[in-house]
């Protein structure tokens, strides 16, 4: 039986999924960046230089491309399970907020959480795209999904939009783990309790 005070043991799963692969992507990002274009094609790649793990390749590709993949394959499969996260909060009603906030604390907070579904759909959503417009498509880990459709003009567009989703999808992150830690260690209310995968 569901606990009125906690997210269905679903919700928390996907909510700490997503989180933790939007950060990966946002660190994977700025390291893929980083890569210099060109160079040899290779055939494994020692992932980020660890020396911890070696991902053997179906075919040759340089550092960036690789990573370049595992980003868009990584990306969308954090926008299927956005997809997912939204029907299950539509299906399942959240915990309310503690009586003990404001009323423009609710406002606040209700608004925030908002932004970040937007967000979270927008983000992939217009790497998605750029990926679309680029001349390589989209491989899901190595499995055709959607061919490029080679256009400059539009891919520039959406890289732009996805870089200006990916400042205020972060910004927001800032926000909901800072209104978190206040909840915690300030008010005391135990509200991350709702959101615990071991309660």
């Amino acid at each position: 039986m569901n606990n009125p005070n906690r997210y269905t043991k679903v919700a928390i799963t996907l909510h700490w999924l997503i989180a933790i692969a939007i950060l990966f992507l946002f660190a994977l990002g700025w390291y893929m960046n980083e890569l210099p274009r060109g160079g040899d094609k290779v055939t494994s790649i020692d992932l980020f230089d660890l020396g911890a793990y070696t991902w053997q390749l179906a075919e040759a590709a340089t550092p960036r491309t690789f990573y370049f993949n595992l980003h868009k394959s990584i990306g969308f499969t954090v926008l299927l399970l956005v997809g997912l996260r939204l029907y299950w909060r539509l299906m399942h009603r959240p915990p309310a907020l503690p009586d003990s906030m404001k009323r423009w604390e609710k406002i606040v907070a209700h608004g925030i959480h908002h932004l970040l579904y937007l967000m979270m759909v927008l983000m992939p959503a217009t790497g998605l795209l750029t990926t679309l417009y680029s001349k390589y498509g989209l491989h899901w880990f190595s499995v055709p999904v959607l061919p490029g459709l080679d256009n400059a003009g539009l891919r520039d567009f959406f890289v732009a939009a996805h870089e200006f989703s990916a400042a205020i999808l972060i910004t927001l992150i800032g926000l909901h783990i800072a209104a978190a830690l206040k909840h915690q260690f300030i008010d005391k209310d135990n509200i991350l309790k709702r959101m615990s995968l071991f309660n």
